[in-house]
Parts: structure tokens; C-alpha cells; sequence
């Protein structure tokens, strides 16, 4: 009988500034080496959801954690609550994610088990945060589920205050998977298509896949928003992904 086991639970790492930022962590109990995940929440927090795609890259055989981006607004407060404190500041500034993001590598890296090498994979805020992670965080991988604002501007009274990212595309250092609603408003298809441009005018490596009657948070088990056929082909390229470039 095989032994099938993890082990998940809340641990503190020193984030940005040194400071103390909670973190949920999932590990398989068996020997390594293996690659690790840093999951980033999607802007309505560090949820149950969160938690479950963190014990689920540990099924599949990774070292993973994530952060709470929100410690800072509201220590111990409700996901829906943190997350509206959060909104009403305009979001996780990036100097601040970049921060927790390398503590969370650190910590994966830091692991008897692990091979040296870490992903990151963001929903929504998160999505463009991964983006960034590949700019500013020393990942072999990174993927993007539907992040808003990589490319274009959020509009005036929209709750994610941040900058494009489209002038920092040359300076991406890891490869990148990119999964996407052709029914989403942020980000739209046309703002997709700009940023696969970006990429391929610098020479970038990544792949990009689009799903017909999906919208923003199709991941999201729990929203009406949710549609199983773009998220069980999205998982495959995800796992794939991942075995691909996070293998030691």
C-alpha cells in the first residue's frame, strides 16, 4: 500500500521590511527533491479557496505556499473583510508584494526537500502579480490566471490602483503561462492580444490559452463565475506546465 500523505498548516516568514506576514503551506510527506509553488490569492483575499489550490499543488507533488497579502490591513480579520480594507487602499503595493513573494521563495528554497527551484501562479490581482514575480523574483516559472492590468490602466474608482506593466515585458526572466476568459472585462481579449505581442516582439517564452464563454474567475469553485470545462483544461496545462520547468 502506497503511503499518501501531506501536511498543511499556518506558518509566520519575515515578509517585506522584516515583517512578520502569515502564510498557509502545504508539503507532500514524502523524500524530495522537488520543485515548489508560491500561490498568490486573488483580490477577495486569503480564503478557503486559496487554501484548497495550496493543498492541491502538494497532491501533485510540490512544496507550496501562500502568502496573506493582507496581514498588514487586517490581522486576523475575515478574508471578505481584510479584502475590503485592502480595496479601499488600492490594493497590495507592488514594492510590498515583490517583498513577501521573495520571503515566500526563500522559505520554499529553504526546505530539505526542495530541488531550487519555485513557480508562482496569481488569480485576478494575483494573475498580474505573477507577471511581475517573473520580473522581479527569481522563479523558473510563472503563470497568470486572468491578472488585469499587466497591460492598460485601471479605470478611475476601480478598487486595484497599480501601473501597467507593459513597459518592463523585456525585462521578464522566467517563462510564462497565460489563461484567459474571452468573456473578461480585465482583462479584455484585446488587452491579451497586446500583451502577447509584448511578448513575442521580446523574444519571450510562454503560451497562452483562451477559453469562448468564460469570464474572469473561472477557477473559482464557489462563484457563479465558474466554469468546469476552461478550469479542468486550465489545470492540465497548469500541471504541465510546472512538471516542465520545476523539475530538478
Amino acid at each position: 500500500m502506497a503511503y499518501d500523505a501531506v501536511l498543511a498548516e499556518t506558518v509566520g516568514i519575515r515578509g517585506h521590511g522584516d515583517d512578520l506576514v502569515e502564510a498557509y503551506t502545504a508539503r507532500p510527506m514524502a523524500p524530495g527533491p522537488r520543485g515548489g509553488v508560491v500561490v498568490i490569492h486573488h483580490m477577495p483575499g486569503y480564503d478557503r479557496e486559496s487554501k484548497e489550490v495550496v493543498r492541491r499543488f502538494a497532491v501533485l507533488g510540490h512544496d507550496a505556499i501562500c502568502v496573506n497579502l493582507y496581514s498588514r490591513e487586517a490581522p486576523g480579520a475575515a478574508p471578505d473583510d481584510a479584502a475590503a480594507t485592502a480595496r479601499a487602499q488600492g490594493g497590495v503595493p507592488d514594492e510590498r508584494f515583490v517583498g513577501d513573494a521573495k520571503a515566500a521563495a526563500r522559505w520554499l528554497r529553504d526546505l530539505p526537500t526542495s530541488n531550487g527551484r519555485v513557480g508562482t501562479i496569481g488569480y485576478c490581482s494575483g494573475g498580474r502579480q505573477a507577471f511581475l514575480s517573473s520580473i522581479e523574483v527569481d522563479v523558473q516559472a510563472a503563470v497568470d490566471c486572468y491578472g488585469a492590468f499587466v497591460v492598460g490602466t485601471p479605470p478611475e474608482g476601480f478598487p486595484l490602483q497599480v501601473q501597467p506593466l507593459a513597459d518592463r515585458v523585456a525585462e521578464v526572466r522566467a517563462p510564462i503561462l497565460g489563461l484567459f476568459g474571452n468573456d473578461d472585462s480585465y482583462p479584455t481579449p484585446e488587452q491579451v492580444d497586446e500583451l502577447e505581442k509584448l511578448l513575442q516582439e521580446h523574444g519571450k517564452t510562454y503560451e497562452f490559452h483562451r477559453y469562448d464563454g468564460a469570464g474572469h474567475a473561472f477557477f473559482s469553485v464557489d462563484r457563479p463565475s465558474y466554469r468546469p470545462e476552461a478550469a479542468v483544461d486550465g489545470w492540465r496545462h497548469v500541471e504541465a506546465f510546472f512538471a516542465t520547468h520545476l523539475a530538478g
